[in-house]
């Protein structure tokens, strides 16, 4: 024990030292998880409209008052012709045409039904699809009110109806940040894990200390130990930050799980992330190897860890590939016991055996 507290000394001493590793650690991440919740929002708000309006007519009026008054639109151009608005579209100064036919008013009075022309600029299509969707809800809710004008209201309804009423569990006011902000901030706790790691050791080979210790009394164990526990306990301090300080004051995000089961999940899974870097460590010889082979997993443990985008809707190839990413299972821990206050389905049987129960089911979810 002595001698890995020698060990652990010297660690710390190396990191603190070093004035431009200090910001990577520490700075970057607070920063990002400042910048990346603000942007990571797939709720699509201020989308450039182009109304054609060949009616002119009192209920022509009425739909453009209800889009441009939805918050999801902005009218970019209102006029004559569909040849206009469609330039708009080529100049990228719109995403969507309506186009109000003449005798609209009439013809939805007197036939009780009319068209109405919708053209989507699928460039972008995750923007394509969400603004065709919220130009057709609102139509759909202009319709519904022209009925409800022309019914007549009998004293007693005849007819059964059923409301139905909503109600948000873990995130009453849909809050898309209360989902992001757990899941980038495991996300960012990888990064530092695995680049840390990796790059501290192959420092060692760089500068050539790394003979100096080879030949001192110390232990492959003790030396394996000494360079993963100073990112272990940095891993959980930079995690208490974002957590207590960023998500709490920042976006008003209060954990309501147990934070010892947080805590215990996350000891875990630095173990296993240092591990990572500790394995790219041995097959680099300098930091941009390092830092090349760390980059490679990193990107697919984001992209394939059900951070932007379900899980269950990759393909089935894709799927399995998910289900072997540690980050897949570290994101949904932190996002049920941050938001949902979530235990182990066995914690309720075996109260006194919780925690062991909780990590035999987190190790029995790997299996394929």
């Amino acid at each position: 024990m002595r001698t890995l507290k020698f060990l652990l000394r010297k660690e710390f001493k190396q990191i603190f030292r070093n004035k431009g590793l200090l910001p990577m650690i520490f700075v970057a991440p607070v920063i990002q998880l400042l910048i990346l919740p603000l942007a990571a929002d797939y709720e699509v708000k201020g989308i450039n409209i182009s109304i054609v309006d060949h009616d002119h007519s009192t209920y022509s009026q009425q739909l453009i008052s209800k889009v441009t008054a939805s918050g999801y639109f902005q009218l970019a151009d209102y006029g004559n012709s569909f040849q206009g608005a469609f330039k708009q579209i080529e100049k990228d100064k719109s995403d969507l045409i309506l186009e109000i036919p003449q005798g609209f008013e009439k013809n939805l009075a007197r036939e009780s039904h009319e068209k109405l022309f919708v053209a989507v600029n699928a460039i972008n299509g995750v923007k394509a699809g969400l603004g065709g969707a919220y130009l057709a809800q609102i139509i759909s809710d202009y319709n519904n009110d022209i009925r409800m004008e022309w019914v007549q209201q009998l004293k007693f309804n005849p007819i059964p109806q059923i409301e139905v009423t909503s109600s948000n569990w873990f995130n009453p006011h849909l809050n898309y940040r209360f989902f992001m902000v757990p899941g980038i901030l495991a996300v960012l706790i990888t990064m530092i894990g695995a680049y840390m790691c990796a790059l501290n050791i192959v420092k060692e080979k760089e500068t050539g200390t790394i003979e100096q210790i080879n030949v001192t009394p110390i232990k492959k164990y003790q030396f394996v130990l000494g360079k993963l526990i100073p990112f272990w306990i940095i891993g959980i301090f930079i995690f208490s930050v974002g957590l207590f300080i960023v998500a709490r004051w920042v976006y008003g995000i209060v954990p309501v799980g147990s934070l010892l089961l947080l805590y215990g999940y996350m000891s875990l899974y630095l173990v296993a992330l240092l591990g990572l870097g500790l394995l790219i460590s041995t097959f680099s010889d300098t930091q941009q190897q390092a830092m090349s082979i760390t980059f490679f997993f990193i990107m697919i443990f984001m992209l394939m860890s059900g951070l932007f985008t379900s899980i269950d809707s990759m393909p089935t190839w894709a799927y399995y590939i998910a289900r072997l990413n540690p980050v897949t299972y570290f994101i949904e821990v932190v996002r049920m016991i941050v938001l949902k206050e979530a235990v182990c389905r066995h914690q309720k049987s075996f109260p006194d055996h919780g925690w062991f129960c909780c990590v035999s089911e987190w190790f029995g979810n790997l299996e394929l």
